[in-house]
């Protein structure tokens, strides 16, 4: 057909017929309108990759007719033409682009060779739900390497009401990136989480005082013994058929000595959850832990921990089975909230008897060495948290100073005087 000025006139009265055919732009070669038989019509631009009549004819589709108007096709086209003229292949670019991983696909790869491969259950889990819940709905369908820090930052900045969660979505972005370059699924130098700035986060850490212990404790013996009593709203009608033999709950032996265990030993949940009675040895008091967090390491028990490990009935492998006496006990959060609301305990959860294991034995001067040992850090920095509550050689320096500055007013009364704490 004869060249015109395409306008938008022109491409309303393009009628379809039984083959594709182009019409052609008389102001700008190379552009053009191709309607196909279905009646679909798109711009296209239409160049030479190459120099030379010999060099191959590329046709690039630049959109459909729907989404932008002929002037807006025309500018574009023209970028085609000129990058054209440049030396450039714009069809092939755009072909390159097209099978590129999107986010989604990047988040798919990573999941499947890196952390199912070569991350423990829990932080499998994390980062599932950070890129399953929260990056793919946001923009799984982005190409991966087009994504810019600021669309990271603006996610970022969303979940700015929970600091915890909005930094760990950082991380876990920032750590897929870098295994998508090293895989060479996206460039190297594109990592969009890199440089943007966390947001401060308080220190969880909750260490028990020794009347908190008592209070938990005693909540603990109650509810192996009698049980806890069941909060039931007597306004209810169905509160008085309950039976007063009912509105008791009373957890299982194992719940208890998983609690205690966790207390005693500092352990993590997961080890004491999954430990194996092969993995106990009571006559030295060792626990030999296989696959911890931090790899293989061995606990050593004190006489508290041994009790519980000997009068518990063994039932099967693990030392807290679950119903099934071959499997471990999934989780401790029905008996837990069952024992620190009794205890007048809200908020404390289960990793704080980890930090109170730590914080006694940082206050008792044991020296922080000492106390990275026995909860198995793997770096020292990690028990660093504790140093505010390592006193003792401050105190012992304080009062050595003391003394000299006391003997040099002569005053030898204060000299030697020993200040023993009082128990509350």
């Amino acid at each position: 057909m004869r060249h015109l000025r395409i306008t938008k006139r022109v491409v309303d009265s393009l009628k379809t017929t039984d083959k594709d055919y182009v019409a052609w732009d008389a102001d700008l070669p190379g552009f053009g309108v191709r309607v196909r038989p279905s009646g679909a019509k798109s711009y296209i631009a239409v160049y030479r990759a190459g120099s030379g009549r010999k060099a191959p004819l590329r046709k690039l589709t630049i959109a459909s007719v729907a989404k932008l108007t002929p002037e807006e096709a025309r500018i574009q086209a023209k970028k085609v033409i000129g990058a054209a003229a440049g030396g450039a292949d714009p069809a092939a670019s755009k072909s390159i682009e097209r099978k590129t991983l999107t986010v989604a696909d990047l988040i798919d790869v990573f999941l499947s060779d890196h952390v199912e491969a070569k991350r423990k259950l829990g932080t499998q889990g994390h980062y599932r739900d950070v890129l399953n819940r929260i990056v793919r709905p946001e923009m799984g369908s982005v190409k991966a390497d087009k994504v810019r820090r600021t669309d990271i930052s603006r996610l970022h900045l969303k979940w700015k009401r929970t600091p915890y969660q909005a930094n760990r979505i950082l991380s876990v972005v920032g750590s897929m990136y870098a295994f998508g370059g090293k895989r060479g699924l996206v460039p190297e130098t594109v990592n969009p989480a890199r440089g943007i700035e966390k947001f401060p986060e308080k220190g969880r850490g909750r260490f028990l005082s020794s009347g908190e212990l008592e209070k938990l404790g005693t909540a603990l013996r109650l509810a192996e013994t009698d049980g806890i009593p069941w909060q039931i709203d007597e306004t209810k009608p169905t509160a008085k058929h309950i039976p007063k033999k009912a509105r008791r709950s009373v957890i299982d032996p194992y719940a208890a000595a998983a609690l205690r265990l966790l207390l005693f030993s500092g352990c993590r949940l997961r080890e004491i959850l999954h430990l194996k009675w092969e993995e106990v040895d009571l006559e030295r008091g060792l626990l030999f832990l296989g696959d911890s967090k931090t790899g293989r390491k061995n606990i050593v028990l004190n006489a508290p921990a041994l009790v519980v490990l000997a009068r518990l009935p063994r039932v099967g492998s693990y030392v807290i089975p679950g119903d099934d006496s071959e499997m471990p006990r999934s989780d401790l959060k029905r008996p837990w909230t069952m024992v620190t609301r009794q205890a007048g305990l809200k908020g404390l959860r289960l990793h704080d008897l980890r930090h109170s294991f730590a914080s006694f034995g940082a206050g008792g001067g044991m020296g922080l060495p000492i106390v990275g040992k026995l909860l198995g850090h793997a770096n020292a920095t990690t028990t660093a948290r504790y140093a505010h509550l390592d006193t003792d050689p401050l105190r012992r320096a304080s009062n050595a100073i003391g003394s000299t500055i006391a003997a040099a007013m002569g005053e030898p009364a204060l000299r030697d005087v020993k200040v023993i704490p009082l128990r509350k």
